[in-house]
This record gives structure tokens, sequence and C-alpha cells, in this order.
């Protein structure tokens, strides 16, 4: 892992920099608390120069040919490549990821930068019909000027240039504030790639501070036309509250909370469905938004499939994530793990069957799996973000179906089952943004629509539907001739 130097400190305009504020964050690995940086914090005076530089900056990058655009984030894809191994090394150590989930991240970064680049060649306008004689109708698309992300500690990397780099690509300038547990990989580790790759200075700021001090400021700024959040549902709303009832009104993407069923049928390939479960349950410790949160079953496999759930599990490695074997690694921080382990309490508490469990050690949770759960329960109800495990015994199918939009969530859900047209059918009563048959709730491509339904957000992430997002239309008509009008 790189100790560079900049990584102790802002970037704003362009420069690396101490924020004003007298106060220092101390960024520690999650697994042994060891010291990773100290940031002088930010204060509001560094979000008015940050937003100030990314909107002169903005300007005359929107007027740069689309080529030059694309060529500067396909630098950035090279020097990821080249950067690799400190990327991986600095998820890891911040962010508590494992090994695996790291290199999976660092590729979602990587083919997100790469098909991001492409994006400008895709942005077009259109010449409309039009029935007033010698009226010509045009629609023009443009950038929307500066986007403001507020990224989470879960994917931290992924998550802020899944909103940097299409944003960047369409003719925009962005100002990132990432969260206080992921400093590095959530932001400033990106700005040293796109500075390297030669972004004008400006464009990328990245504001290190707390919620306190810049967190309302940073949306109720007059700059970002635009906030893009990725996090709980309950600041979800309080940030759409205040992007719409502020003097100045924003649009806003908000990529929120989930409940993912996994909905295993009678007709299921019982090895691929544990695996798909295992897989979609206990990636990156559970802390993932599309995490499978509820395992349906029906109840004529539910015994079987419960065995071979319980067996695969029980056999995953818990500890160090940087050992390549780990599959489970530790809670962000202890807030988060203090609260999982009061939710694994509870669950006790209220009689839910306990078949697999372990002692926690600090952050690290070994899992947990509890069976026959109601759904209605604040366990199967509550995102965990933890490797909790929630099995649902299900009638029949269209209990299961039920069972899956039980939750006022919407983001991802899966379906397990060895036909085809049985599985599209129940895939589209399914009442969530995305659904995967066969296969687990985490997917997320950059040629793909990502976004979710009801309680989990609004807006739409990749491909075409972030250009949607990211640019604004104009509707511009030229009169050829006179026109007739009625007075």
């Amino acid at each position: 892992m790189g100790s560079n130097e900049f990584f102790q400190r802002q970037f704003i305009a362009g420069k690396w920099c101490n924020g004003s504020k007298n106060a220092v964050l101390k960024n520690r690995n999650p697994w042994n608390l060891e010291l990773l940086s100290e940031i002088t914090l930010a204060d509001h005076s560094d979000l008015d120069i940050a937003y100030a530089a990314a909107e002169n900056a903005q300007k005359s990058w929107a007027q740069c040919p689309a080529r030059t655009r694309a060529k500067i984030l396909l630098k950035a894809v090279e020097i990821m490549d080249n950067r690799h191994d400190e990327i991986v090394e600095w998820l890891i150590a911040e962010s508590g990821s494992t090994r695996t989930k790291a290199e999976l991240e660092f590729s979602a970064v990587r083919e997100g930068t790469f098909t991001a680049a492409f994006l400008p060649s895709r942005v077009h306008g259109l010449i409309k019909p039009v029935s007033i004689p010698g009226k010509e109708s045009r629609v023009y698309r443009s950038p929307v000027g500066v986007i403001g992300v507020i990224s989470p500690w879960n994917w931290p990397m992924h998550l802020t240039n899944r909103s940097v780099a299409p944003a960047l690509a369409l003719g925009n300038a962005v100002v990132v504030k990432p969260a206080d547990d992921t400093p590095v990989t959530g932001g400033l580790l990106l700005a040293s790639i796109y500075e390297e790759a030669g972004l004008p200075p400006g464009l990328l700021n990245i504001v290190v501070g707390k919620v306190a001090d810049i967190g309302d400021p940073f949306i109720l700024h007059p700059v970002p036309s635009f906030i893009s959040f990725t996090g709980s549902t309950r600041v979800g709303r309080h940030i759409g509250s205040l992007a719409v009832s502020g003097k100045h009104i924003k649009r806003v993407g908000l990529e929120l909370g989930g409940n993912a069923p996994c909905v295993v049928l009678d007709d299921a390939d019982i090895g691929l469905a544990v695996t798909g479960a295992t897989v979609g349950r206990f990636l990156h410790q559970g802390q993932i938004c599309m995490s499978t949160n509820r395992i349906i079953v029906d109840k004529t496999i539910y015994d079987e499939f419960t065995g071979a759930f319980v067996e695969r599990v029980s056999k995953l490695k818990c500890g160090n994530p940087a050992d390549p074997d780990t599959v489970i690694g530790p809670l962000i921080n202890q807030r988060q793990a203090d609260a999982a382990l009061s939710r694994i309490q509870a669950a006790r508490q209220h009689g839910h069957r306990v078949l697999l469990e372990g002692e926690a050690s600090g952050r690290l949770i070994p899992p947990h799996i509890f069976a026959d759960v109601p759904n209605d329960s604040c366990l199967a109800q509550t995102e965990q973000f933890a490797p909790v495990a929630s099995i649902i015994r299900a009638e029949d199918e269209d209990h299961a179906l039920r069972l899956a939009n039980e939750t006022e969530f919407g983001l991802s859900s899966a379906v397990f089952t060895r036909d085809e047209a049985r599985g599209l059918k129940f895939a589209s009563g399914i009442h969530a943004g995305m659904t995967h048959i066969n296969d687990i709730t985490p997917n997320d491509d950059p040629d793909n629509m990502f976004g979710g339904e009801k309680n989990s957000g609004i807006g739409r992430f990749n491909s075409d539907w972030i250009i949607h997002e990211f640019t604004r239309e104009q509707w511009i008509t030229v009169q050829r001739e006179a026109r007739h009008y009625p007075f």
C-alpha cells in the first residue's frame, strides 16, 4: 500500500491542502486499528472554495471535445492498472474489504471508468415535428453543471466513482464528500488518479469534513445542480428534503437501503441456490445495499436447503481481511458492530431458531443463521449490514412472492428455479428495480441500469440512464417565417 503524503490532506481547486477546521480525522484500519492517515478537516470555507473552483472549471470543460474528455478517462484506467496493488491494499486496509471483495471493487471501478469514457459519444439531442408552419423544434442536451457526491464507506471507491466518472465524461465538475471511515478510498485516492491522468484543476474536489460542519451546507450550497447520494434511507430522506425545500432546488439521485429477497422455488437447483444465498448474504460481511437480507424457501425443500446452507456457511473463514482465504472480515466500525450484536441478541430473545452462531471478537462477527423467521419480524424487516442470515418458509410460489414484496424497500432481488419462463414470470412480479434469476442479489454492471423502487431511492445509474441524470434538456425552436397569431 502506498504511503502517499497527499492522503493526509484535502484536494480542493487542484491543490493538496489542509482543511481550515481546527480538528483532525484519524483514519484507522478497522481490523487492527492501525493509524492510516490524519487529515485536518474541512469547514464551510473550504466547501465554498471547492464549489467555486468546480463552477469555474466546468464552463471550459463542457466545451472540450468529447474525445478530450474520453482520453483523460482512458488514461485514468491505465493508471488504475499500474496502481492496482496500491488500490487493492488501500481497500483492504481502510474499508475492511477481504482481498476477494477488494479485487471485485477494483474491477468495478476500472470497468466503470472505461465505460464512462465512451458516454460523451452517446449524448444526442432531438429534432421533433411541430404543427406550426415554418417552425423547427429542437431539444438540446448539455451537462447539468456541478454535481455534489456524498459517498458511503461500504464500496467507497466504486460508489464514489460511479458518479464521478460519468459526471466528468459528460462535461460536469464534481465535489465529493466521502464517508468519515473511508476518506482515501472514497475520494482522495481517486483524486490522485485523475490528477495523474491530466484532469484540469478544479473539476474534481474532495472535501473531507464532519456532517455537523459541512453536511447540510454541502446540499444547500447554491452552486451544485445535482446531489448524488448513496447511503441509508433515513439520511436520504433528509437530503431529498433539503434539496427541494431550500432556496436553490436541486435534482437528486438517491441510492438508498435495501432488503433483498433471495427466493428459492421448489424446483430450484439446491446446490446453486445455496451458493447464491451464501455469496449474496456474506460478501463483504453483508455490508452491501443489495445484499441478500431474506432467504425465502419453499416448504417442500426447506429442510434440505437449510441443512446445506448451514454446512456451507459454517466453513467460511473469518479473520484478517488481508488473508486471501478470508471470507468474513471486520465490520467497518465499532458502532456498526455493536448495532449488529444488539440485533442478534434481540433475535434470540424473540425466540428465533438459531442454526449457526459464534462469539464476536471486536468488530469481527462470525456468521449467524436464524431459521423459521417471520417475515414481519424486526429481524427480517431490518437491513442487517452484518453477517446475519434470516431464512423464511414459504407455503408455495404465490406465498413466496407475497413475502418477497412485503418490505418498504425495492432495490435488488433474486429467484432460483430450473424453469426460465417461471423465473421470468416471478421476477416480473417482484416490486424491485433489479431481479436476477439464478444469480446473487448483489449485481452491478456499468452497461446496465442500476436503481431501486419504493424506499430504496430515486434515479438510475449507469449507461444511458446516467446520461439522462447528469445532463439537462432544453427545448429550442426556430421560426423561419412569419407566424399568424390570434391578435
